[in-house]
């Protein structure tokens, strides 16, 4: 079996009751797309799971086990480096609830292959308000930090903290992953804005965004108060021309 164009980056922690679900709903896709799922030593066994379902999708189905909680940056980080070292020419970031459809990874893979982005964002609110079943104090807090993040650093995208993407394997070359500084959701703004800095095309495709059913969400406040705070380190270390591209070796 050849390895496909694109490889889909999945964080987990405590997610045993999505996670077979949405590793089959990928690999249900028309198009052929890996699976690394980057597992936080889940207490209830979300790594034990994934184990089994590799064995019905070999060289499709990977893992990265680690040693605990060490935030959601990191984990996409460690991702992107191992997808590098392969020879992937696309990569996801998606959440393992289903708030992200796996049906609109062909729409993001397009905006990528033919539609001319080095970046694909599933957004939100980009034609309008598109989340279901979330608290509108929610909806409003997250709305307002994209138009926040909007405001400070002055790209051009409205949904600045999504976390559904599709990279192209040259953005992730060129940015450099090690002086990536946020762990927490301020790390989806970091990279947008250092792939905007480094005058790379992003482009917004409208999703549906839909609350998760089963398992807890990650938020809390201190997450929340590194995406305020972080977004004006990043305009501040712009100005002092600390967002540079990684240095080829």
């Amino acid at each position: 079996m050849g390895m496909s164009d694109s490889i889909v980056i999945i964080p987990t922690y405590n997610e045993k009751e999505n996670i077979e679900a949405i590793i089959k709903a990928v690999f249900a896709l028309p198009h052929a797309f890996d699976i690394l799922i980057i597992d936080d030593n889940s207490p209830d066994k979300t790594g034990e799971i994934v184990k089994d379902l590799q064995k019905l999708f070999p060289e499709k189905l990977y893992l990265i086990e680690r040693e605990g909680k060490q935030g959601l940056g990191t984990a996409y980080i460690a991702g992107f480096k191992w997808a590098l070292q392969r020879s992937y020419q696309y990569i996801f970031e998606m959440d393992a609830d289903f708030s992200h459809n796996p049906a609109d990874l062909p729409r993001l893979h397009e905006a990528c292959t033919s539609q001319g982005a080095d970046v694909a964002v599933g957004s939100r609110y980009y034609s309008g308000v598109n989340v279901v079943n979330w608290p509108m104090g929610r909806v409003l807090m997250s709305y307002f930090a994209s138009k926040y993040v909007q405001f400070i650093t002055c790209m051009k995208i409205q949904d600045t903290t999504a976390g559904f993407v599709c990279y192209r394997r040259e953005v992730l070359e060129t940015i450099d992953l090690d002086n990536i500084r946020f762990k927490g959701y301020a790390f989806q703004v970091e990279m947008k804005y250092t792939a905007y800095c480094l005058k790379f095309k992003i482009k917004e495709v409208s999703i549906i965004f839909v609350n998760r059913i089963y398992g807890e969400s990650k938020m809390n406040s201190s997450i929340f108060r590194e995406g305020v705070f972080g977004v004006v380190a990043l305009r501040i270390r712009k100005m002092l021309g600390r967002i540079k591209a990684k240095k080829q070796q």
